[in-house]
C-alpha cells in the first residue's frame, strides 16, 4: 500500500550538513496523513525527530533538534526532506521515514503511530 525509499545518507564532519530524502508512494485507494523522520541506534528503540502533517505541511519536532533539523515536503516530487545542520557525534545512527495512514499523529512524536517504514539510510558524524 505505501512504499517508503530513503537516501542521502553518508559520513559528515561534526558541524556539517546533510540532506535526508524520502520518497513516498502509494495505492490509489490509501492516502498518507503524516510522515515521519526517526532515527534508530544500535540496539536502541527508534527516536522520533520530525514529523509533517501531508494536506497542511504542520510540522513538529523533538526537542534535541528543534533549531537544527527541518523537515519539508516537495509536492511536485512526493518527497519528504530532513535537512539536518550542526551535526553531532551522537546524530549517528541510522534514519528511517515513517507514513501514518490512520491520522494518528501528535505533536508528541511516536513511532508507534507509525504503520509503514522504510529500509532507512546511515548517517555517521565521526567524533
Amino acid at each position: 500500500q505505501v512504499r517508503l525509499v530513503e537516501s542521502g545518507g553518508g559520513s559528515v564532519h561534526a558541524g556539517g550538513s546533510l540532506r535526508l530524502s524520502c520518497a513516498a508512494s502509494v495505492s490509489s485507494y490509501v492516502s498518507i496523513k503524516f510522515v515521519g523522520w526517526f532515527l534508530q541506534a544500535p540496539g536502541k528503540a527508534p527516536e522520533g525527530l520530525a514529523i509533517i502533517r501531508m494536506w497542511s505541511y504542520q510540522s513538529y519536532y523533538a526537542d534535541s533538534v528543534k533549531g537544527r533539523f527541518t523537515i519539508s515536503r516537495d509536492s511536485t516530487k512526493n518527497t519528504i526532506d530532513l535537512l539536518m545542520n550542526i551535526l553531532k557525534p551522537e546524530d549517528t545512527a541510522m534514519y528511517y521515514c515513517a507514513a501514518d495512514i490512520t491520522n494518528l499523529c501528535s505533536s508528541n512524536i511516536r513511532a508507534a503511530d507509525f504503520g509503514d517504514w522504510g529500509q532507512g539510510t546511515q548517517v555517521t558524524v565521526p567524533s
